[in-house]
């Protein structure tokens, strides 16, 4: 949110092997010392056995915020996979999963080449921006 560059990486499944991959990915891609904070749902795989054991190799390298279980909350990267969806996704036929998995590559390039930060708004009336 930052930057406005997105770190993706898209799989086949959602387990905590990926995950963990993820961090790792994340791990190499910020400079040694910053703390990454990543905002999460409660998915089975953010608080695994696996996840909680690489994150006790790399202490206080990441910071997990949740998302509350019981409420709807506006989440920045459900805007994000709409926008995708709506430009590069929208009416298109894929032959495989590879082509679809290269054309949402492709789009986070497209994002980073030009990478627009987030800027969150709240107003006085409880509207969120």
């Amino acid at each position: 949110m930052v930057t406005g560059k997105v770190v993706g990486s898209v799989e086949d499944r959602h387990r905590s092997k990926e995950f963990v991959n993820f961090l790792k990915k994340l791990d190499s891609t910020y400079e040694p010392g910053l703390r990454i904070q990543i905002i999460l749902d409660n998915h089975s795989s953010h608080t695994s056995k696996e996840t909680r054991a690489y994150l006790e190799t790399v202490p206080g390298r990441f910071e997990f915020i949740f998302t509350p279980k019981h409420g709807s909350w506006l989440n920045i990267i459900e805007v994000f996979f709409a926008k995708m969806t709506k430009q590069a996704l929208r009416h298109i036929r894929v032959q495989s999963k590879e082509e679809l998995k290269e054309r949402i590559e492709q789009y986070l390039q497209e994002v980073n080449a030009n990478p627009v930060p987030f800027r969150w708004k709240y107003g006085l009336d409880g509207s969120v921006s």
